[in-house]
């Protein structure tokens, strides 16, 4: 199980801004699809500074691993009203893309909001079918049966697709990769049966988990 963290940032230039002025539109810029547990986080957020800081406007820009919600916030003015809900791709994409939509000076740290563990999970009519009970099970099955197996994940450069990979690295196995365009739905195609397995977000299947 890995965790993952995830953390407010903004324009490493507009943190010289000292306070937020009151009435002034604040956005906070989720660059993943909506239902995720990034986005959840960042309206949670909003929820609890309006009534101090006045409107604050979630927008999500899915796309590319986190990393086009990334390019807007770093063209956006360097005043401090733009801030995004940032998740490890955004340290993991300069060592995965040889260019990027932005610089990784241009973004700075302001706040970490939260940590959340990734979990693998497998269809139960799934395991039951591939008699896969356990970690060992799944090795084991798909080293027998080498690109049978495949695995989703919330988008190419995202932890669920690094840590499946880490996992294929270390057990030496050959497995698909299906990469979504969100966390939600890859845990939706999880529950179709459209892919066997996944490293997902605890807060975004553990009620599934929970339900068998």
């Amino acid at each position: 199980m890995q965790r993952r963290d995830f953390c407010l940032s903004a324009l490493a230039t507009s943190l010289t801004a000292p306070v937020w002025a009151q009435g002034k539109t604040i956005r906070i810029i989720v660059p993943y699809a909506a239902g995720g547990p990034i986005d959840v986080t960042a309206r949670a957020l909003a929820e609890r500074v309006r009534d101090s800081l006045g409107t604050v406007i979630i927008e999500n820009r899915p796309g590319a691993g986190g990393n086009l919600g990334a390019a807007e916030a770093a063209r956006a003015p360097a005043d401090g009203y733009t801030l995004l809900m940032a998740s490890p791709p955004l340290t993991i994409s300069p060592a995965l893309y040889s260019k990027l939509p932005y610089k990784p000076e241009q973004i700075a740290p302001v706040a970490l909001l939260g940590r959340v563990p990734n979990v693998l999970v497998m269809n139960a009519e799934t395991a039951a079918r591939l008699k896969i009970n356990t970690l060992a099970d799944l090795i084991a099955y798909a080293k027998a049966n080498p690109a049978k197996l495949n695995y989703g994940s919330g988008g190419a450069g995202t932890t669920t697709h690094i840590t499946s990979e880490l996992l294929k690295t270390l057990s030496g196995t050959d497995i698909i990769h299906v990469p979504y365009k969100a966390s939600a739905a890859a845990v939706t195609a999880q529950l179709q049966g459209q892919t066997d397995f996944q490293f997902s977000e605890l807060s975004s299947t553990y009620q599934h988990v929970k339900s068998g």
